[in-house]
Parts: C-alpha cells; sequence; structure tokens
C-alpha cells in the first residue's frame, strides 16, 4: 500500500519503474475492510446503485450480524490504515510521523518546497482538520505562509499528490493543478484525529469520510445545492441523525446521508453504510 511517506517517491520514479513493474495505488481500508478484519465477518462490496436502491435490505444483512455504529467511530479514529492492530496506542505517533515524513523530508527533497514554509503547511492541515468544511481564500493563505499565490497553490497540489488532502472542484474533467480547489478535506478521518485529536469538527469528520470512501470509485464534485455531487447525477447532503433534506429538496436524485442511524428511509441513507462500497 502506498500511503503516507512513499507516494512522492514513486511518483518521482514512476517512469523508470514502468519499465520493471506495475505500480498500484491502494486505497486504506473502507469500513467494510475495517469490520472484516476484526471481526471475521465476510461482508461483500456493494455498488453505489444497488445501495442507493436497496439500502434497507443491505443495512438489515449487515445488522443481522455486527451492530456497525458501536464500531464505526473507532474506524474513524483509527480504522483506515491497515497497521492499527499493531501498538493501538501509538497508532496516531505513527499516523503524524507519516505526515511529518512528508512534509519535512519528501516536499523539501523532492518537490522542493521551502523548509522554512513547512511549519505553517503543517498549521494549515490542522486548520483544515478543524473547519467546517475548509473553503480556501487563496490569497490570503498564501499571503499567510509568505509565497506567491501561484506557489501556494502548487503546495496544494503536492500536498493532495501525497496522500494528505482531497480536493473538491466544480468541474473534475477541467482541472489543472494550477486550479484553486472549491473545498479541501484532510485525505482520510484518520489524519484529523492525529493531528488536532480533540479539536475534530464533528461535521467535517463525517464529510472527510464519505468523500473518501467515494472518492476511490466514483467521481465527486462541489455542487452549490447539498454538499457532494456524484458520478454527474447523485446529490448528497452529510449529516447528523437530525439531518432533514431541506437543502436538497428541490433537487433531483437527491439524499441525505445521516450519521448516527442503523436504517435508513426513502431518500435519507446512514453515513456508515457508505463504507461497504469497496
Amino acid at each position: 500500500m502506498f500511503t503516507g511517506s512513499s507516494m512522492l517517491e514513486i511518483l518521482n520514479s514512476k517512469v523508470d519503474l514502468s519499465r520493471r513493474a506495475v505500480v498500484y495505488y491502494m486505497q486504506g481500508l473502507s469500513f467494510r475492510e475495517y469490520l472484516n478484519m476484526n471481526f471475521k465477518t465476510e461482508f461483500e462490496p456493494v455498488n453505489l446503485t444497488d445501495l442507493l436502491n436497496n439500502q434497507r435490505a443491505i443495512s438489515s444483512g449487515v445488522l443481522s450480524q455486527i451492530k456497525p455504529l458501536e464500531h464505526f467511530p473507532n474506524y474513524l479514529r483509527h480504522g483506515y490504515y491497515p497497521f492499527f492492530g499493531e501498538a493501538p496506542t501509538l497508532y496516531f505517533h505513527r499516523v503524524e510521523e507519516i505526515v511529518n515524513m512528508i512534509l519535512e523530508v519528501e516536499l523539501p527533497l523532492l518537490r522542493g518546497v521551502e523548509v522554512a514554509y513547512i511549519k505553517k503547511i503543517k498549521q494549515l492541515l490542522q486548520i483544515v482538520a478543524e473547519s467546517v468544511p475548509f473553503i480556501p481564500n487563496i490569497s490570503k493563505l498564501s499571503q499567510h505562509i509568505g509565497v506567491e499565490r501561484i506557489t501556494f497553490i502548487n503546495y496544494l497540489h503536492y500536498l493532495a499528490e501525497a496522500g494528505l488532502t482531497k480536493h473538491l472542484y466544480k468541474d473534475t474533467d477541467g482541472v489543472n493543478k494550477l486550479q484553486k480547489p472549491d473545498k479541501i478535506y484532510l485525505e482520510n478521518s484518520n489524519i484529523s484525529f492525529a493531528l488536532v485529536s480533540a479539536n475534530t469538527d464533528i461535521g467535517n469528520i463525517r464529510e472527510t469520510f464519505f468523500f473518501n470512501q467515494l472518492s476511490y470509485k466514483n467521481k465527486i464534485e462541489y455542487v452549490s445545492s447539498g454538499d457532494f455531487m456524484v458520478d454527474n447525477k447523485f446529490t448528497f447532503e452529510v449529516g447528523g441523525k437530525s439531518k432533514t433534506g431541506e437543502q436538497i429538496k428541490n433537487v433531483e436524485n437527491a439524499f441525505v446521508v445521516a450519521d448516527n442511524i442503523e436504517y435508513g428511509f426513502q431518500n435519507k441513507i446512514p453515513l456508515w453504510l457508505f463504507g461497504f462500497l469497496y
């Protein structure tokens, strides 16, 4: 699995490696995989269309074997990387070490980022973790860090390239690396807990999980009504148990994704269920 500190080095050597080996990028564990590894279940992945059309039956099948809400918070905190079972008390320390390796060694060495800016870039990641979600003001952020606007956008691109952040755009088809993202998330919720611990924002954590799990196989874009547009067709609004569809009431193919519920109803779907897509 190329996560954390190995990603930039792999990308840097991709041309040479392609002559001798096939290079794969492996996503971190899904919630489904986390459950299978920990509790010896054998849940199979479902595709998005089946999930939307048969959510009640899929939820019932899972709930007949395990109570997902008992384990979902643990997954969000420390279930994404497969080394969670090795020295659990050191898990966050290991995740932060990966982050520091990328920021302090690989970005300067492989991408030419000046060491003087690394501390402020790490502070930016912490701000992203605490936001609901983070909508970047590129001009102000570049001034704060002390670099030109284009240089700062390049730095954002490097963070995404290294697997530390995920960026949401209005139109992913036309995206180039110098385009500013409409929203920025950390790549997964475990990084949030490693960086800011108790200061994580629950709304941010929910959206980070949804973005992470859906973007592995589906196209995700920014949308003005709702939180995410998926595959140019489905709109999703992500929130807590009491989340309503008021913000998407006039939108076709729109769904509410709610945390802390076992079963959904009509267009309201449990958040944890989107962890069964791969």
